[in-house]
């Protein structure tokens, strides 16, 4: 008969804890701590009818707004955002940034992939360049000189 005594509070014991546990949980769901903003308010995005991300151009290099991109560099872009299929082996593979042009980063950082150029019968000399801070570059002129794309614009 002891041990049965003593088993009741054990289970109390154990469902106060699991019931404290749920009752946490529902509060952080319940808080939207997922929405916080690092200041610690909740905030709403910025522009609710783009699904863009907005990346800061910190690069010093001038910006091109997306929508001055030739029509096939938003093609590029909309790959990209895919995930690919990309039409040449080499897109995706590492940018060494070996002229410095771009903003300095470890080796890897760096991405890049082909802007098709009607007429030409290889890669051309347009890419897209993208950070793994999701900050993209387009070059016309096969990296001699880069402007930073502000997507969304």
């Amino acid at each position: 008969m002891a041990s049965t005594a003593a088993a009741n509070p054990l289970q109390a014991a154990v469902r106060a804890v699991w019931t404290l546990i749920l009752v946490c949980l529902l509060g952080v769901v319940l808080s939207g701590c997922a929405l916080m903003a690092p200041g610690g308010t909740a905030s709403a995005p910025s522009t609710p009818t783009s699904t863009a991300l907005v990346v800061e151009n910190h690069s010093g290099l001038p910006g091109i707004a997306e929508s001055e991109l030739p029509p096939e560099a938003w093609d590029t872009l909309d790959l990209m955002g895919r995930g690919g299929p990309f039409p040449f082996d080499r897109d995706g593979i590492t940018f060494r940034n070996s002229e410095r042009l771009l903003p300095i980063e470890p080796r890897g950082y760096y991405r890049e992939y082909t802007v098709i150029t009607p007429g030409e019968d290889d890669r051309g000399a347009r890419r897209i360049v993208a950070g793994d801070g999701q900050e993209k570059y387009y070059t016309s002129d096969h990296y001699r000189t880069f402007a930073f794309i502000e997507e969304g614009q």
